[in-house]
């Protein structure tokens, strides 16, 4: 499997198959995203318009199975500010790690670590201070949580990252058991560079 970080004509020719990644990999807990095409052309649109964008690319020959995306957090200004209002911190010294996609199949050999290894490079050659980036929040008892479960938090807290206490994102979304969206809360996380 290759990996490798893509940005400028090679990211913006890579979104479609990274919205049907995204798609097929959110379907499961936590996400339970019940996703689709059009959503996902205004929820990928920023990586098109960001000069700062990457996206991180894991291939088996030719196919992409699995991608990581990030952006200047500036770029998601009316996303976010409200969830940053009143903790001093400046977006525009925040680089944001979107999502970190992998079909099932590829887990387990490293990707993840080299999804935020090459964003976290890529942050730190455009000068930001900070990385940052946002876990969907389920309840413990959620209907749909599967027994074998378990969090990415020990992962993200290897990697030095720890959550921003209070600041947290919303957006909603049709989960694959419901007929309309709901908003969902999105805790940030973040690590100095």
């Amino acid at each position: 499997m290759r990996v490798e970080a893509l940005t400028g004509a090679a990211l913006e020719a890579a979104l479609d198959d990274v919205a049907r990644l995204r798609i097929a990999v959110f379907r499961a807990f936590p996400y339970l995203y019940d996703g689709d095409a059009a959503y996902e052309r205004r929820y990928l649109e920023p990586y098109r318009e960001s000069a700062g964008a990457i996206l991180v690319g894991a291939f088996d020959g030719a196919r992409l199975v699995g991608a990581a995306t990030g952006t200047p957090l500036a770029d998601h200004a009316g996303d976010f500010a409200e969830a940053f209002a009143g903790t001093g911190l400046d977006l525009s010294t925040i680089f944001y790690c979107a999502e970190s996609v992998l079909l099932p199949e590829y887990r387990g050999h490293g990707v993840g670590h080299r999804f935020f290894d090459l964003r976290e490079a890529h942050a730190r050659r455009l000068g930001f201070a900070r990385v940052a980036f946002c876990a969907v929040v389920r309840p413990e008892d959620h209907p749909l949580r599967p027994a074998d479960y378990r969090p990415l938090d020990p992962f993200w807290r290897s990697r030095g990252y720890a959550p921003l206490p209070g600041v947290i994102a919303r957006f909603a979304w049709r989960d694959i058991d419901a007929a309309e969206e709901t908003e969902k809360p999105l805790q940030f996380w973040m690590r100095d560079l």
